[in-house]
C-alpha cells in the first residue's frame, strides 16, 4: 500500500534506538525524509547508518537532551532549518525511572516531567504553526499501554504518560480543522534496551532471573510473546499516512493483547 507519504518530513525524538528508531526507520521507507534527535550523538550515527542502509535515506542528526531547558524548542528549531518544514512529528522520550511512590523524590518527579510532559508541549508549540498554514500535519506521542492499565511498580510513567494522553486528545479537537492529526500510542512489552531495563530492576526487586520476567510479560499477552519493534514501526507510518486522515484523538494500543480492558 502506497501511504501517500513520500516527501514529506518527519522530526523523531529519541530515535537512536527502540521504538523511536524502529518508527524513523518506517517512516524512511516509505520515502519520508527523517530528522533523527537523541541525547547520544555516537548512537545517532549508527541509527542513521542503519536507516540510510534500508532505505536509501540518510537522515538529518539532531543530538540534544530532551527535557533540558530550551532542548525541545533547539531540536525543532534545527528539524525546521533542515527539513524546511516539519509535516510529522514523532514524539518519544526515554521512559522514566521505574518505583514506587514513596520510592521517588521530588527532583525525579520534577525532572521526568519536563522529559516526558513539558518537552512534548514544547515540541508541538515548535512545529504547530507550519502544520496549520500546510493544512497538513502528523503529530504522533508514543506513550504507554500503563495510560489504559497503570503497571505495577511504575508511579511516574503511569502519571505523566496519562497527562500526556490528555494532552494530546485536546488539541486533536482544536487542530482537527486544520488537517492536522493528534494520535498517541500506547504499547506493551516490546524487545527493547528500555524494557531490558526494566526486566533487570523488576528481577532484581523479586530475586528472580530477567528471563523470567521475560516470561510473565509474554504470558500476560493474548499472543504470547514481547512486541517487535518493526512492526511497531509499521503503526506509526500508517498514522501518519493520508489513510489515517479520519484517525485523531485516539489512543492506541499496540501490546499484543495485554489489556483486558473494552476500550
Amino acid at each position: 500500500m502506497d501511504l501517500g507519504i513520500n516527501g514529506k518530513t518527519a522530526l523523531i525524538t529519541g530515535a537512536s534506538s527502540g521504538l523511536g528508531y524502529a518508527s524513523a526507520l518506517a517512516l524512511a521507507k516509505e520515502g519520508v525524509k527523517v530528522a533523527l534527535n537523541s541525547r547520544s550523538e555516537e548512537k545517532l550515527e549508527r541509527a542513521a547508518e542503519n536507516i540510510k542502509k534500508e532505505s536509501g535515506f540518510a537522515p538529518y542528526l539532531i543530538p540534544g537532551k530532551l527535557g533540558e531547558p530550551g532542548q525541545a524548542e533547539m531540536i525543532a528549531s534545527q528539524a525546521r532549518e533542515k527539513l524546511g518544514r516539519v509535516d510529522i512529528l514523532i514524539g518519544n522520550a526515554g521512559g522514566p525511572p521505574a518505583g514506587m511512590f514513596n520510592d521517588i523524590d521530588p527532583e525525579t518527579w520534577r525532572q521526568a516531567s519536563e522529559l516526558t510532559l513539558h518537552s512534548a508541549i514544547d515540541l508541538t508549540r515548535a512545529v504547530l504553526d507550519d502544520m496549520k498554514k500546510g493544512g497538513w500535519g502528523r503529530i504522533i506521542y508514543i506513550t504507554s499501554v500503563a495510560v489504559r492499565q497503570p503497571v505495577h511498580n511504575l508511579i511516574v510513567s503511569n502519571t505523566l504518560r496519562a497527562g500526556l494522553t490528555g494532552f494530546a486528545k485536546s488539541i486533536s479537537n482544536q487542530y482537527g480543522r486544520d488537517g492536522v492529526t493528534v494520535n498517541t500510542i500506547c504499547p506493551g512489552y516490546h524487545a527493547t534496551d528500555r524494557l531490558k531495563n526494566l526486566a533487570d530492576h523488576e528481577a532484581g526487586s523479586e530475586g528472580l532471573k530477567p528471563d523470567d520476567i521475560y516470561a510473565r510479560w509474554a504470558e500476560n499477552t493474548a499472543v504470547k510473546k514481547l512486541g517487535c519493534p518493526e512492526d511497531f514501526g509499521s503503526v506509526v507510518a500508517f498514522l501518519a499516512s493520508q489513510q489515517a486522515a479520519y484517525i485523531t484523538g485516539a489512543a492506541i494500543a499496540v501490546d499484543g493483547g495485554s489489556y483486558k480492558g473494552l476500550l
